[in-house]
């Protein structure tokens, strides 16, 4: 269904590689753009109300912004974390539980210390679902069941298709009280770095786009999965960019 697609991808990603190995002053470029920018777009679905240039002077230069809320300036920050987490990550192609947990203990442990990092203890709703999500009793079980898939999700499915599906299949679980989202999607990057794949950003103006096909995945994943590869494609196009300062 998505051979084409997979195809244009995997030709942008050798025009990646072909670039590859970069020094250090384009791996920090490359590093703080994709950390200020999905940092941004992550926080952006969620809710929060902070700008790109907004975002850029919390991470970069360490600074409060006037009329911000403390919770939005955490989220920043705990993103950030996260981010810089799973570049440390990638450097193994394994994902244990204890990985995902200690990406939500970063991005959420200057929220809620007490819940930052461990699996949540009631019932959770997702305003606008049709679709309940798993009582709390079962969220180990399903969260075992889910790491023990991903290697041979790893190994039989493109690795666009893997994140993607990784990603929808986590936050179906839905393991924590809050940042389950946020998780996904550092999750979904984890995955395409491991892989070798450039990251993927959600852009905002796709955000009705991308919660519209999360939910339709209930029954076929097949748009959400369209989705994020197209997203992919773009940020191979923004990688290639940086790299050269030319258009793809």
């Amino acid at each position: 269904m998505f051979k084409k697609l997979f195809s244009e991808i995997d030709e942008l990603q050798k025009r990646i590689n072909k670039m590859r190995p970069l020094n250090q002053v384009q791996l920090n470029r490359l590093k703080d753009y994709f950390k200020i920018g999905l940092t941004y777009t992550s926080n952006a679905i969620e809710g929060n109300s902070m700008t790109l240039v907004e975002t850029q002077i919390i991470l970069r230069d360490g600074l409060t912004v006037s009329g911000k809320s403390l919770r939005e300036h955490f989220e920043v920050v705990g993103h950030g974390e996260a981010y810089d987490h799973i570049q440390d990550l990638a450097k193994s192609k394994i994902i244990t539980e204890k990985d995902i947990k200690q990406l939500h203990h970063l991005f959420y442990r200057k929220i809620d210390e007490g819940n930052a990092g461990k699996y949540r203890l009631e019932d959770v709703y997702i305003m606008g679902s049709n679709y309940p999500l798993p009582s709390y009793a079962k969220v180990r079980t399903l969260m075992k069941k889910f790491i023990e898939k991903l290697p041979d999700m790893r190994k039989t499915l493109h690795p666009v298709e893997f994140a993607a599906r990784a990603h929808k299949d986590f936050v179906f679980i839905h393991p924590f009280v809050d940042g389950n989202g946020r998780v996904s999607r550092l999750l979904m990057n984890l995955i395409l770095i491991q892989e070798g794949y450039a990251m993927v950003v959600i852009p905002t103006v796709l955000r009705s786009d991308y919660v519209q096909s999360l939910e339709m995945a209930h029954l076929d994943d097949a748009d959400f999965i369209e989705l994020v590869a197209q997203c992919v494609k773009e940020t191979q196009r923004d990688y290639i960019r940086l790299l050269n300062g030319k258009t793809v």
